[in-house]
Parts: C-alpha cells; structure tokens; sequence
C-alpha cells in the first residue's frame, strides 16, 4: 500500500488526518502514540479520550484495570488526565452507564463514527468550543 493510501485510511472524525493522542503515556493499538486500527486489533482502539477517576473506576470494575502499571508490557498506568486510545465499544459502555470521558475529537478515528454519532462525541469534546 502506498503512503498516501495509508495516510487516507487514517482521518479523524472531522475527514483530516489523524492527529496523535498521547506519546507520555504512549498509546494506540500499534504504540504509536494514534488511535488507528486494523484486522489485528479487535478490540478497534479507535476514541482517544482524556480519562477520568470515574472512568478508570469504571473501566476496572468491568475487568479492564488501566490504573494498575503492568511492567512486562512497559505499561505505567493510567492517571486522570492522561491520554489513552480506548476501544470504541468500551467508550459506548461508559457512556451508556453514564461514565464516559471526555474524547479528543482531532484524535478519535473516524470509524468511531460508526459506533457513536457524531453530535454525542461532540458533546464530550475537548477540542471544540
């Protein structure tokens, strides 16, 4: 596949390219630092969002603890603030529970658009007014 091809695939929820989530902590699905996905990645690591205490107590209690470092992966933990590439249907999860975080919409992969309309994401942005 050409570069411009890969550059295409990967657009964010506005149609332009895809702007990085987080390189401290690095994340995305291929440690890259963008929420991108592929056929390797079923979790589909799509929503960058600025995770929250309410959030990573959720997200624990559902058997994904983000909070805790794991060292025989080099991952540090989450803390609030922090940047990650979520999977999209976790993000859903949250959201329909009321937990949801705030999402980085220049970040968030435009297949998001595919599990949460467009005017709910906008709604937990931090990069629009």
């Amino acid at each position: 596949m050409g570069r411009s091809e890969d550059i295409d695939r990967h657009l964010n929820v506005f149609g332009e390219p895809l702007a990085p989530c987080s390189m401290k902590p690095m994340t995305g699905f291929y440690r890259d630092g963008c929420c991108r996905s592929g056929d390797d990645d079923p979790g589909r690591h799509v929503v960058c969002v600025e995770v929250t205490r309410e959030f990573l107590q959720f997200s624990r209690a559902r058997g994904n603890d983000l909070s805790t470092p794991v060292k025989a992966y080099g991952f540090p933990g989450l803390r609030p603030g922090d940047r990650w590439c979520l999977c999209g249907l976790r993000w859903k999860e949250a959201f329909d529970a009321g937990k949801a975080p705030r999402v980085v919409l220049a970040a968030t992969h435009n297949s998001m658009l595919e599990i949460v309309d467009f005017s709910i994401l906008k709604g937990f942005a931090v990069d629009m007014n």
